[in-house]
């Protein structure tokens, strides 16, 4: 038993015992009564002995029990508390995680991860320290909650107020993001309350310095971090020297999992109509297992193929503790289809929770457009190598026109069935004049002018391409080696320019991407002719590289439903709605209620992060896209959001972290105790006694 204000008790016990015992010696004022009978003289003569000094107390019921109401208000004011207590006034950071690995089940009970961090992050709630009565609260424990993922939020902020805590750590919900330690942290140092440092040791006047600039120091803090110990951004976690650090290790460190890592699908570049759909598959159990991989198309299964995954192995030779080897397998399933339609891919493991512990990466989903190929026109005066290269690729169509002729089609409004237009040293009026031209544009030959271009310096003469960005889709299979020209022009970028360099030559950029809202063009400033490219395999590499990129980019412009349809958990779900249309709103997965959604000028909308997996539909009124359904009288736009990430799916629970300063193992679910605090009970038995003195002095007055 510890006692919180022990000396405050003792003050109070040492004045209100003696007074109340003094009230009994003293005497009373009396008054002449006449009476009717000498039996009442026997009462006043003891009273008059009562109130006489230095007598000796006669037995009192009403004293005894007076004595016991300010024994028991005293003990509750000296704030009597179990043994476990520690002492109050400390600051303690709860971060519990949320993200996907902890809705693994992996206890016998068939509660999940989160389910267990919560249930201890309570009862490390519970045994924080209270605020004294009639003190400051210095003595009381206070205590924030942030909930993380990929990214952190604070669900309760600094307050002793246990309900305010346990209410905030019950709303957390988990997950299928993954997770990242480094965000909380910055959170939590970010609202560190600062003081100014005051035991600093004056170095020839540096303390007094230090105080005037605000030098500040933080209060310690108790980190305790709730978590199966799947975290990345551990060695950005760097807590100050006085701080503490707890893990609470949550899960089974041999828990095995088998989930989809991976799925997509592709429509064949000859054959769009032909479409293939990959599904990457990981085992983390130490025993081979077989699973079947059905494909659901609509509400219709497709297809199913049996898959057998190699059990997980350590690394020949590797030292206890180290993490098995997850098993990596994969199936493919073909389709032909033109029409755009939705791919759930599901994992039938039909084994127990010791084989697969998480549910939610059992299933994935996969958006397939409607097929389409790009249709490409060729602005030129006459280019035999542009014809003949572009009349090898797989195009919707392929039309070579004058200028002039490019010009009546965009007089006419008809130039939108383009694609992509490859410009052959000519430019649009607006794009020669520096104006971003609605569309997507392969220039050679030419450069366009700032605000939308780069400056052109003239003829530079002979030049080499000495380095090129191997990463760029355009660029990513396209070899440059070797390849000069022997007359290019000099092209440098304005101070405020937005443009990315393809490639560089000896003498400046040598192949540049311009940008805008609705406008694309990738510049190749020098004539084919003055080089010897077109004879070169990577030409028509680059051409029909290009022409894809750029088709890609098109579609999302021209018709915005056949823009991105594939996110994950953690991610801002965007995409852009025909224009004119009203009414939009998202209805996220497993029957959550629709959110309004507000459309930009250009039509986009967000939504999130997304927190967990599934289908997510944005509905409108007005006429769909061509890949987008009709609804009940609007239109709809489905997007998959799957969890697919190996690290989440692989469920073996950490027992130590290893933070930028030093490593931390985890400490047992039994830390934690509750507190007792006795002092209401003693507060209601000085109140009950209260009640059984004004009884018992009631009684006697109506004897």
């Amino acid at each position: 038993m510890t006692w919180g204000a022990p000396l405050l008790a003792g003050i109070v016990a040492a004045i209100a015992v003696p007074a109340l015992i003094i009230l009994y010696f003293l005497k009373l004022r009396r008054r002449t009564v006449e009476v009717s009978t000498t039996l009442l003289w026997k009462k006043a003569i003891q009273d008059l002995q009562a109130n006489a000094p230095f007598q000796r107390l006669r037995k009192n019921i009403l004293l005894l029990l007076q004595l016991l109401i300010l024994a028991a208000a005293i003990l509750a004011l000296a704030q009597p508390r179990s043994a476990q207590q520690a002492d109050g006034g400390r600051r303690l950071v709860l971060f519990i995680d949320r993200s996907a690995s902890m809705s693994a089940v992996d206890n016998e009970d068939g509660r999940s991860r989160l389910d267990l961090a919560k249930q201890q992050a309570l009862e490390q709630i519970d045994a924080m320290a209270g605020a004294e009565l009639f003190s400051d609260s210095g003595g009381s424990d206070q205590a924030t909650v942030i909930a993380f993922d990929e990214s952190a939020e604070i669900v309760a902020q600094f307050t002793a107020d246990k309900a305010v805590l346990r209410a905030a750590v019950e709303s957390i919900t988990p997950t299928d993001a993954p997770s990242n330690l480094a965000d909380a942290f910055k959170l939590a140092m970010a609202n560190r309350p600062k003081q100014l440092v005051t035991d600093a040791a004056p170095v020839d006047g540096e303390a007094e310095v230090f105080a005037a600039e605000g030098l500040v120091g933080g209060d310690p803090f108790e980190f305790h971090l709730y978590s199966d110990g799947r975290l990345d951004g551990l060695e950005l976690v760097d807590p100050e020297e006085f701080d503490s650090f707890e893990f609470h290790a949550i899960g089974d460190p041999a828990a095995a999992n088998i989930g989809i890592t991976g799925v997509r699908a592709e429509r064949g570049y000859e054959n769009p109509n032909e479409i293939t759909v990959y599904v990457g598959i990981q085992s983390t159990d130490s025993q081979t297992r077989v699973v079947d991989v059905e494909l659901g198309v609509g509400d219709s299964v497709a297809a199913i193929k049996t898959v057998t995954l190699a059990p997980a192995e350590l690394p020949a030779g590797a030292p206890e503790g180290t993490r098995a080897t997850p098993a990596q397998s994969g199936v493919v399933f073909d389709l032909e289809r033109a029409d755009g339609f939705l791919c759930t891919v599901t994992l039938r493991t039909g084994e127990t929770m010791t084989g697969d512990v998480l549910r939610r990466d059992n299933t994935g989903w996969v958006v397939v457009p409607p097929a389409r190929q790009t249709s490409v026109a060729v602005v030129t005066n006459g280019n035999f190598f542009l014809t003949q290269a572009l009349s090898g690729l797989p195009l919707s169509r392929l039309d070579t026109l004058s200028p002039s002729e490019f010009q009546a089609l965009r007089a006419d409004g008809r130039s939108d069935r383009y694609d992509v237009v490859l410009l052959d040293g000519w430019m649009p009026p607006e794009m020669a004049a520096g104006e971003p031209a609605r569309g997507r544009w392969l220039i050679f030959n030419a450069v366009p002018p700032p605000p939308f271009g780069v400056l052109d310096e003239g003829n530079t003469g002979q030049t080499a391409i000495i380095d090129w960005a191997r990463t760029h889709p355009v660029l990513r299979d396209v070899v440059l080696d070797g390849l000069y020209m022997s007359d290019s022009r000099l092209v440098t970028l304005p101070e405020e320019s937005t443009a990315v360099v393809m490639a560089q030559s000896t003498r400046g950029p040598a192949m540049i991407e311009l940008g805008s809202a609705e406008s694309r063009a990738i510049v190749v400033p020098f004539e084919l002719t003055q080089s010897p490219w077109p004879w070169n395999v990577s030409f028509v590499v680059f051409l029909a590289s290009a022409v894809d990129y750029l088709g890609a980019e098109s579609a999302s412009v021209v018709d915005p439903s056949a823009a991105r349809r594939q996110f994950e958990p953690g991610q801002v779900l965007t995409t852009r709605l025909p224009p004119g249309i009203e009414g939009a709103r998202l209805v996220p997965p497993e029957g959550g209620s629709s959110v309004n959604l507000v459309a930009g000028p250009d039509g986009s909308v967000a939504y999130g992060p997304v927190r967990r997996a599934g289908v997510y539909t944005v509905r409108w009124s007005g006429e769909p896209g061509p890949a987008d359904v009709s609804d009940g009288g609007g239109a709809a736009r489905v997007f998959a959001v799957n969890l697919a990430n190996p690290a989440e799916s692989d469920l073996a629970a950490a027992q130590e972290l290893s933070l930028a300063d030093r490593q931390r193992s985890g400490v047992s679910s039994e830390r934690g105790q509750r507190v007792r605090e006795y002092w209401p009970w003693l507060l209601l038995l000085a109140l009950a006694i209260m009640m059984l003195e004004w009884w018992v002095y009631n009684r006697k007055v109506h004897i």
